[in-house]
């Protein structure tokens, strides 16, 4: 006698746990304009590829022959499966039973799916939606008691954070634990008109008398420009292919590289606009990305939290196939100073460079910090020591170009000063201890105060200082290496991705990434 009988009764459990919450609540989650776990699972990995762990795992009720009547499975899919032929673990939130909440959690799945990643040395991704197996109120009368708050795992969390690209995916409504999750990301998404994030949801919030949508509480706009997500999509399908594309530049883990790709653009490209890129008036802005755009393999920008920090870009791109990390000032915001959003900014994306082996390019372009009360009253210049220290720690090949402003205590930070850095400037550069245009009227005050004609004596110190501020004078003593052509930016720089090819090493970093 063989084990059809039990192979039988196997395809039959697995048959139940397919129907997930049942046909009412996967009609109310299409209804809602979301997809399925199942379905997103299909549609993010290598068709065929993905193979389930504990997909039996759930409740069930027996009979009085104890023969199985009902069965309701686990909230939380889980498993291996490829993504463009890349092995990742992947695992997700089935809103469809109890909202993902921790009734319906079996906890040891996201346990293991965290240890998987982390001791396979695989990449992983984790789709989140409700509470991402987090409490309940209801929890408290379906055990009898109250629990105190403890978070199983979370150790596995924070080593991976260190050791494999995590990325998590907001598709719908994510409080609590599904909300840490989503943040403890290496890079995060939204689906616009789909995704809220809060740390406790409308009605509880409404308890404090404000009465929000969810949209209004912690919709996309609100978490892009608080730094809590990095992106946001129109569509599940477009955040599946964003996942895919961010892995593209990464490792699948720190002990090895991030692998090259295509090599179909020219590394000696020389774009002729570059020349007059940045205006000779230091007030007016100009628009950066399209110089990262034109100095980087085309079309190999991959912008990260374009919304968060805005007098710094940050992103991955690819020259002559290496992948690097990019950072870049943005002069339309506050002219490019560094606010304490843009230094944590800062702060992160370095730890992620840093993790990963990534070469870092960063075009510079800083007055300073910023200002002011605004600046006092957010904590800049501790936020802005943070940065700087994270710079500091870094050990991955660094080069710098200063475009235009690299003033102040900022403006030393475009660069680990303890290390050897590539680094080149435009004849566009400026640099100092801080900006003429700001200091001249208090370092000069009584000769100005003397003077017949305060104007006319004001643009006559003034043109006498920008002589002596010329990239030139610091270029004969050497405090500026190498002053170029903007027109060779991109050979430079594809020079430098090819020397610090070799240069990375693989392993952990002595400093390793938070969220």
């Amino acid at each position: 006698m063989g084990w059809e009988e039990e192979l039988e009764e196997l395809r039959r459990r697995e048959e139940l746990a397919e129907q997930l919450g049942g046909p009412e609540r996967v009609k109310r989650q299409h209804d809602g304009g979301r997809l399925t776990i199942r379905e997103r699972l299909d549609k993010l990995v290598d068709p065929g590829s993905f193979h389930e762990l504990g997909k039996i795992a759930g409740t069930a009720g027996y009979d009085e022959r104890n023969d199985l009547r009902a069965f309701t499975p686990s909230n939380f899919v889980f498993g291996r499966a490829r993504l463009d032929g890349r092995p990742v673990v992947v695992g997700g939130d089935d809103f469809t039973v109890r909202g993902g909440s921790a009734d319906a959690t079996i906890r040891e799945k996201h346990l293991m799916c965290e240890q998987m990643a982390n001791e396979l040395r695989l990449p992983l991704i984790r789709l989140v939606e409700g509470s991402g197996g987090g409490g309940s109120v209801k929890t408290i009368e379906t055990t009898g008691r109250a629990n105190v708050p403890a978070v199983a795992g979370w150790e596995w969390v924070v080593a991976n954070l260190g050791t494999v690209p995590r990325v998590a995916l907001g598709l719908g409504s994510v409080a609590g634990l599904g909300a840490a999750h989503l943040a403890a990301a290496h890079y995060s998404v939204m689906v616009k008109e789909l995704s809220a994030l809060f740390v406790a949801g409308p009605p509880v919030v409404e308890r404090l008398g404000q009465k929000l949508t969810k949209n209004e509480l912690g919709g996309w706009e609100i978490q892009l420009r608080a730094g809590a997500v990095d992106d946001a999509v129109d569509t599940e399908e477009e955040a599946f292919a964003r996942t895919r594309r961010f892995l593209s530049y990464l490792p699948s883990s720190i002990d090895d590289l991030p692998p090259r790709g295509p090599r179909d653009d020219d590394p000696a490209r020389r774009e002729a606009w570059l020349l007059d890129a940045v205006p000779r008036d230091p007030r007016k802005p100009y628009k950066m990305r399209a110089i990262v755009e034109a100095v980087v393999d085309q079309g190999s920008f991959f912008e990260i939290a374009p919304l968060y920090g805005g007098p710094v870009i940050t992103g991955l791109a690819r020259l002559h196939g290496w992948p690097v990390a990019l950072m870049a000032g943005d002069p339309f915001f506050y002219g490019g100073t560094w606010t304490a959003d843009a230094c944590q900014k800062v702060e992160r994306f370095v730890d992620l460079a840093q993790t990963f082996h990534l070469p870092v390019v960063h075009l510079v372009d800083c007055p300073g910090f910023l200002i002011g009360l605004e600046a006092e009253r957010t904590g800049t210049i501790k936020q802005g020591v943070r940065a700087m220290s994270a710079i500091w720690q870094t050990t991955v090949p660094w080069c710098a170009v200063i475009v235009r402003n690299a003033f102040g205590v900022a403006g030393a930070a475009h660069r680990n000063g303890g290390r050897y850095c590539t680094r080149y400037a435009w004849p566009s550069g400026r640099w100092g201890s801080l900006p003429l245009e700001g200091g001249i009227e208090a370092a000069y005050r009584a000769e100005l105060d003397a003077a017949p004609d305060p104007k006319a004596k004001l643009a006559e110190i003034e043109e006498r200082l920008t002589k002596l501020r010329s990239p030139f004078r610091s270029a004969e003593t050497f405090w500026i290496e190498e002053i170029v052509d903007p027109r060779d930016t991109r050979p430079l720089l594809c020079d430098f991705a090819n020397l610090a090819a070799p240069l990375r090493r693989p392993g952990p970093s002595f400093h390793q990434m938070r969220p």
